[in-house]
C-alpha cells in the first residue's frame, strides 16, 4: 500500500486523523512515520502540543505501522498505552516513528517516538499492546 493509499484510507476510517491534519511520511515493514502540526485545538499553555494529542499520534501511528503491513485491511483495537513526556515539544510539528515488535498473533506490540520535527529532538515515548481482531468484527 503507497504512501497516499494509506493516508486516505486513514483519513476515511479515522476522521480525526484528516481533521488533525495528521500526514503519512513513510510506512512499511512494520515500521511508520506520521507528522502533526499543531492545531491551536491541539494545544495547551505554554504553549505547547498536548498529551492527549501526543498519545492519538502515538495511537495513529502504531495503527498506520499495522495497516502496512496488512494492505489496510486492520482491524485491531489499541488494548494499552503507555506514554511517557520526556520535555515539551513546544508548538511546532512533531513526527511519531512506531515500530511494530510484535506484529503477529493475538497480541500485537510496537513503541512510538515522538520528537520535534525540526531538530529531531525526541519528547516522547509509548509502547502500545494491541488485539487483533478478525475482519468480521469477532475475537
Amino acid at each position: 500500500m503507497d504512501i497516499q493509499a494509506l493516508e486516505a484510507l486513514m483519513h476515511a476510517e479515522l476522521p480525526m486523523t484528516a481533521a488533525w491534519g495528521v500526514r503519512v511520511l513513510e510506512a512499511g515493514d512494520g515500521e511508520a512515520r506520521l507528522r502533526l502540526d499543531p492545531l491551536p485545538v491541539l494545544l495547551r499553555p505554554g504553549p505547547t502540543l498536548s498529551g492527549p494529542a501526543m498519545m492519538g499520534l502515538a495511537d495513529m501511528a502504531m495503527w498506520a505501522a499495522l495497516l502496512a503491513i496488512s494492505g489496510g485491511e486492520d482491524r485491531s483495537l489499541t488494548a494499552s498505552l503507555s506514554m511517557q513526556f520526556l520535555r515539551p515539544a513546544g508548538n511546532a510539528a512533531v513526527v511519531a516513528h512506531a515500530r511494530l515488535i510484535k506484529p503477529k498473533g493475538r497480541s500485537l506490540y510496537g513503541e512510538v517516538l515522538i520528537t520535534r520535527a525540526a531538530d529531531g529532538v525526541l519528547v516522547a515515548h509509548a509502547t502500545s499492546g494491541w488485539v487483533a481482531v478478525s475482519p468480521a468484527g469477532g475475537r
